[in-house]
């Protein structure tokens, strides 16, 4: 199977049809100018050396040396083979909380947006780890399973907003369980819960699920995302209002999430517009026993680009070799 790596530069086979036809082009006007000048046949007459022949060739020497490069440009690929690779590190769980008190403009631009932000550079910074997503509001749902493949994280990080779960609200103890239940069947020490919310619950008992998660082996962290004074909610160029009219002020709960790390073995930590607060929390996991990972499957490609490369100088070189005048002597004579 053949893929391309970077498809985008296999637009430019688009100029290899043109240049023979920009080269016939200049050829037609040079024969235009040659009639003003004179009778064509005394003119070529002139020019004994000058080889029209030679020029096509050259013309598709360099035309085929061209569609090379570019094709190496792309590089191309051919495979794949599966490989197993053995890694070691810790599996983390990220819950990142999607209601809309997420939408309070307290950190720049919002609290879902930042926080987007700083589990994407955090995915930038694991290497052997694994780490899944978990998103919640009214009800949780696994966003991610449990990978190491961090461009993939990312991806799927990029698309969520807080329209991604239909039920609002804010059900922290039904993420943490569901968290609990996503790691691999092979993890069993080094496994945290990440929970980043403003800690506005109102569905359920954090506290209880991150004992029983703490009792499994599972350290759970919090990060609280929001201000104590409150901040109000923007919705549809206004501000959110309950029933009977009044701004909603959503806040950060900080006594509760403060108890669901304590009960669940792990560490609080209120995110700040610089450091948001997973730095630190990874900087602790990695002091966790790392486990080793096995059977890993991922794929490899071996690339094609340096035979299209070489291809491409081959028929540079022969273009220089082919010249622009005619065989002075006959090797026949």
């Amino acid at each position: 199977m053949l893929i391309f790596a970077n498809v985008g530069y296999l637009r430019l086979l688009l100029l290899v049809p043109l240049l023979p036809l920009l080269y016939a082009f200049v050829l037609w006007m040079r024969r235009r100018r040659i009639r003003r000048f004179g009778d064509e046949a005394l003119v070529r007459q002139l020019m004994p050396s000058w080889s029209l022949a030679k020029g096509w060739v050259r013309l598709v020497l360099f035309d085929l040396a061209f569609a090379s490069f570019v094709i190496g440009l792309a590089r191309p690929q051919i495979g794949a083979k599966l490989e197993q690779r053995d890694t070691k590190g810790a599996e983390i769980m990220i819950c990142l909380d999607v209601s809309n008190s997420m939408l309070a403009r307290d950190y720049t631009p919002d609290r879902l947006e930042r926080a987007k932000l700083a589990i994407s550079r955090i995915c930038d910074k694991l290497q052997d780890d694994r780490i899944g997503l978990i998103i919640f509001a009214g009800t949780s749902f696994v966003q991610l399973p449990i990978t190491n493949d961090y461009v993939s994280a990312k991806m799927f990080l990029s698309s969520i907003s807080t329209e991604s779960v239909p039920v609002q609200g804010t059900a922290i103890g039904d993420a943490i369980s569901l968290a609990a239940r996503s790691f691999s069947a092979q993890s069993e020490k080094s496994r945290a819960i990440v929970v980043i919310t403003d800690g506005e619950n109102h569905e359920d008992d954090p506290v209880e699920a991150a004992r029983v998660a703490a009792e499994a082996g599972i350290k759970v962290y919090t990060i609280g995302v929001g201000s104590l004074r409150g901040e109000p909610i923007p919705k549809d160029g206004d501000l959110m209002k309950d029933k009977d009219g009044n701004i909603v002020v959503t806040r950060l709960d900080e006594a509760t999430l403060q108890q669901v790390a304590e009960t669940g073995n792990g560490a609080y930590v209120h995110a700040g517009n610089e450091e948001f607060g997973l730095n630190p929390i990874i900087e602790d996991l990695r002091r966790l026993e790392a486990e080793r990972f096995s059977s890993v499957v991922f794929e490899t490609y071996d690339e094609q680009y340096m035979y299209f490369f070489a291809a491409a100088l081959v028929l540079l070189v022969l273009e220089m070799l082919v010249g622009q005048r005619r065989a002075k002597k006959s090797l026949f004579r």
